[in-house]
C-alpha cells in the first residue's frame, strides 16, 4: 500500500519523518534525516498529505513539498500535543519528548 500521511518534525539540521498507509500501518519511519536529504526523500514519495507544525521554516518546506505534488498541512503545536505518544518517564517523572514521537503525533493529527 502507498503512504497516505507523513508527519515531519522540523528542526535546524536533522528532521524526523513518520509515514502511514491507508490501514494505519507505519510504512516510513526515519528518526534522523539530514537537511540536505529531506527534499530528495519527499520528492521520491508518491503524492500524499504531509503535516508539520507551523513555524517560520514550515512555510519554506511547504512550498517545496507542494511543488512535488504533495498536499501540505501546517498546524499549531497546541493541536499536535494531544496526539503525542507517551514515552518512558524520566527521573523526575516527566514524559520524554522526542523528535520521532512528535513526527508520529503530527502524522496522526493530519
Amino acid at each position: 500500500m502507498a503512504i497516505v500521511n507523513v508527519g515531519i518534525d522540523l528542526a535546524e539540521n536533522v528532521f524526523a519523518l513518520h509515514g502511514v498507509n491507508q490501514s494505519g500501518q507505519v510504512d516510513l519511519r526515519r528518526p534522523s534525516v539530514p537537511r540536505a536529504k529531506l527534499h530528495e526523500l519527499a520528492a521520491a514519495l508518491p503524492p500524499c498529505t504531509i503535516g508539520m507544525q507551523a513555524c517560520s521554516g514550515a512555510h519554506h518546506w511547504a512550498r517545496m513539498f507542494a511543488q512535488c505534488g504533495h498536499t501540505v498541512k501546517r498546524m499549531a503545536p497546541k493541536f499536535v500535543t494531544p496526539y503525542r505518544m507517551s514515552c518512558k518517564r524520566g527521573k523526575r517523572g516527566k514524559r520524554g519528548k522526542t523528535d520521532a514521537a512528535d513526527a508520529a503525533a503530527i502524522s496522526e493529527a493530519v
